[in-house]
């Protein structure tokens, strides 16, 4: 039984792609720090992927595997913080070939545009590198919103 249909995405960064990132109010950046933020954030990426649209997997077996890997660069891991209480709010891991490989938003920030503020972050990360363009993958039945998301930032779908 195979699983369902990986849709791939991706953002041209031109000029109009580059621009600030407009967060919600209560939430703040922090940038990512494996000790502090590592764990919260692979718990995180759980709970959004628990129901569909990613894999759950344990810290103990995300972690060495994200850290070891060539394309891995902590200053592509963009982390925003509930101001409220100190969790994070949302994340998102990129890799150096300016591919999005998990992005999650905490249940009580979905749908206030901080889904859109972390692709931002990603956007212009890439911008300063000189990438042509954006990647990401996502599981066509996604429950999270995440097609209508990606459209509505600029995103669009195309072949592999």
């Amino acid at each position: 039984m195979s699983g369902p249909e990986p849709i791939r995405f991706r953002k041209v960064l031109d000029r109009s792609a580059v621009s600030p990132p407009v967060l919600p109010d209560g939430v703040r950046c922090e940038d990512f720090t494996p000790a502090r933020h590592a764990f919260k954030a692979r718990r995180l990426l759980n709970d959004a992927y628990r129901n569909g649209g990613g894999a759950v997997r344990s810290y103990e077996e995300w972690w060495p595997e994200l850290h070891d890997d060539s394309e891995y660069d902590p200053a592509l891991c963009f982390v925003v913080m509930d101001a409220s209480d100190g969790e994070i709010a949302g994340f998102a891991q990129c890799w150096t070939s300016a591919f999005v490989k998990d992005i999650a938003v905490a249940h009580r920030w979905r749908r206030k545009g901080l889904g859109a503020a972390l692709m931002q972050m990603a956007f212009n990360a890439f911008a300063e590198r000189k990438a042509p363009f954006v990647d990401l993958k996502v599981e066509s039945t996604n429950p999270h919103g995440a097609l209508h998301l990606y459209r509505s930032i600029g995103m669009n779908r195309v072949a592999g």
